[in-house]
């Protein structure tokens, strides 16, 4: 190297270098970082939250107006064919609306629920229903059966 000058690794007095969690950490290095628990691969998560960190459903942090909204959200997106929206609904919101203590928006949480179960038990006695009639006569009814069917089983009936 000419002049002193040229592509050198800095040179970290001993004092300055860390070791931290089995590795080495220099003093500059990642000095916000969020640290890594071990068994995860992201920084910041925790064990038990295999997902990483994001956002998490939690409807104790929300507010009773905002469950209130978001339930009925959710029952009238089922009216959308999504009844599985409407079972979202029943299973979030069935602990706030039946065993919760009681609170003003509770009353109104509890009939979205009501109906969201019965238009989910209503979507699944039909959609049972379809398939078991479509299943049972597809044979008998010849190119309307073709015409229904997304792949044509081959062989004979």
């Amino acid at each position: 190297m000419r002049g002193g000058r040229g592509l050198q690794a800095p040179q970290v007095p001993a004092a300055a270098a860390q070791v931290q969690g089995g590795r080495r950490k220099e003093e500059g290095e990642a000095a916000g970082a969020r640290p890594t628990h071990r068994g995860c691969s992201t920084p910041g998560a925790r064990p038990e939250d295999p997902a990483g960190p994001g956002p998490r459903m939690n409807l104790e942090r929300v507010s009773n107006e905002e469950k209130l909204s978001l339930c009925r959200k959710y029952y009238l997106g089922g009216f959308a064919l999504l009844p599985f929206l409407w079972l979202v609904n029943v299973l979030w919101f069935f602990r706030e609306a039946f065993l919760a203590p009681a609170y003003e928006e509770q009353g109104q949480i509890k009939g979205y629920v009501w109906r969201s179960a019965l238009g989910l038990v209503f979507w699944l006695v039909a959609l049972t229903s379809w398939i078991t009639v479509f299943q049972i006569n597809r044979a008998r009814w010849g190119a309307l059966g073709d015409y229904l069917s997304f792949t044509i089983p081959l062989g004979i009936p």
